[in-house]
């Protein structure tokens, strides 16, 4: 039967409308895909997309950042040293659209090779607002901390007291902070020990200073010029350990702080292979050293820190710990176990921020009951990195530089017991193949028999 006339008028201009419809819907989404882009990373641990610390920094930087990498199209041992640059920097420039990257050959432009003191084929210099610095490796952690330092407006000299057996930002001993020190200097801070009985006063282009826990008295001059520093609005980083203050009363007083004796215990450690009196922070305060903070940070032989708010500070709690601990305040040595009559029940807290205005300044003190935990011995553990990181950043008034954790890298290892690879190994080298050649030969022997 025939279709009449009408029947293949309406079909034709259906379809003829089909088709504008389809084209304009691909038009309509190719020009979409070039306004809007989406990507999702199903890797592990995101490994393709960067960490939320360095998008933080680099929403720290208003206006462009130009990365010039010096590179050539082809290297012998690494293949296209630019696809390889290309495809990294691109995960950069989706978090700041106004991050450049050019390209310049050395074989072709050598005299401005040369000018830029390229040393290696891939070598990049990044700059931003009138500053640049050289990038060699190229990983995220390294090109996050070159842009840190770029993101600070000036130089942020940090300054530690010296000369009483104080642990040093340089120092290689297991109780020396030598391994922060040069963390810090990765992130744009210049560190300087101070010795008062020697310097005049505490230097006037100071962005902080460090005490921590000085091992002999320091002399009634030393004391006099740190109270001066305070008055004038110095910002201040104290760790404070067990030991007595050697001569530092006088600073706890203009602080305000309450110092109560005792050795914080954390049964929780215990759960960790850990000492008992390694007290383990996973509770923080509501504060911009520490907000959004969520790992764990231990303390070994930590102390409770309080504050006094009749000084004219404004007190904030940071770190909270041993919610089912105590602190111990009879010896260390022994089976440990809490006395209602003696110790004090948890949770205790270890370190506070302190704020005032001093001549319309923002004046800035964190006190931490602690000095073990950035030491060299205890800087790796959870996340005490991080924690310092933050704690100096607010100090110096980088607050936007504050950033949540990097994020690690997830343990991808398979470990075996011998019992379950002895069952793997037997199941896939004998039992399987075993199994197969059966199949074979039964195979064979029906058709035989057919």
């Amino acid at each position: 039967m025939n279709t009449p006339n009408p029947s293949r008028f309406q079909l034709r201009l259906q379809s003829a409308i089909f088709l504008v419809l389809f084209l304009l819907a691909v038009g309509l989404l190719v020009t979409l895909s070039r306004t809007y882009t989406a990507q999702w990373d199903i890797t592990r641990n995101s490994r393709n997309t960067l960490s939320q610390a360095s998008v933080d920094v680099l929403k720290s930087l208003p206006g462009p950042v130009t990365i010039t990498a010096y590179a050539t199209q082809m290297d012998p041992r690494l293949g296209d040293v630019r696809k390889i640059i290309r495809e990294f920097i691109n995960l950069y420039i989706h978090a700041k659209p106004d991050l450049m990257l050019k390209f310049v050959d050395p074989a072709e432009q050598p005299q401005q090779t040369r000018a830029a003191g390229i040393q290696a084929n891939g070598e990049m210099v990044v700059e931003y607002q009138g500053r640049s610095e050289h990038l060699t490796t190229l990983n995220e952690p390294m090109l996050t901390s070159l842009l840190t330092r770029l993101a600070r407006a000036g130089q942020r000299l940090a300054f530690y007291l010296d000369g009483h057996g104080e642990r040093k930002l340089d120092g290689m001993a297991n109780h020396d902070l030598g391994d922060f020190g040069k963390k810090l200097e990765a992130k744009g801070f210049k560190t300087a020990s101070l010795n008062l009985t020697l310097a005049q006063d505490v230097p006037d282009n100071a962005s902080l200073l460090v005490i921590a826990s000085p091992q002999v008295d320091l002399m009634p001059e030393e004391v006099e010029k740190l109270k001066s520093y305070l008055d004038k609005g110095g910002n201040l980083l104290w760790l404070i350990d067990q030991e007595p203050l050697h001569g530092l009363e006088p600073l706890a007083e203009k602080l305000g702080l309450a110092l109560t004796p005792g050795t914080v215990v954390d049964p929780a450690a215990q759960q960790l292979n850990a000492a008992p009196t390694i007290a383990l922070g996973a509770v923080y305060g509501r504060h911009p050293a520490t907000l959004g903070f969520n790992l764990v940070t231990a303390f070994p032989y930590a102390r409770t820190i309080g504050a006094s708010e009749d000084k004219g500070w404004q007190s904030t709690p940071l770190i909270e710990v041993a919610p089912q601990g105590w602190v111990e305040t009879g010896k260390l040595d022994g089976p440990l176990a809490f006395d209602k009559n003696r110790d004090t029940p948890g949770p205790a807290t270890i370190a506070i921020a302190l704020e005032r205005n001093v001549e319309d300044k923002s004046q800035r003190v964190i006190v931490v009951g602690n000095g073990g935990f950035l030491s060299n011995t205890y800087l790796g553990n959870g996340g005490n990195l991080d924690l310092g990181l933050n704690l100096f950043n607010w100090l110096a008034g980088d607050d936007g530089l504050i950033t949540i954790p990097t994020k690690a890298a997830q343990d991808t290892s398979l470990n075996l017991s011998k019992n379950a690879a002895a069952v793997i190994s037997i199941g896939f080298l004998i039992i399987l193949p075993l199994a197969f050649i059966g199949i074979g030969i039964g195979t064979w022997w029906r058709r035989r028999k057919a």
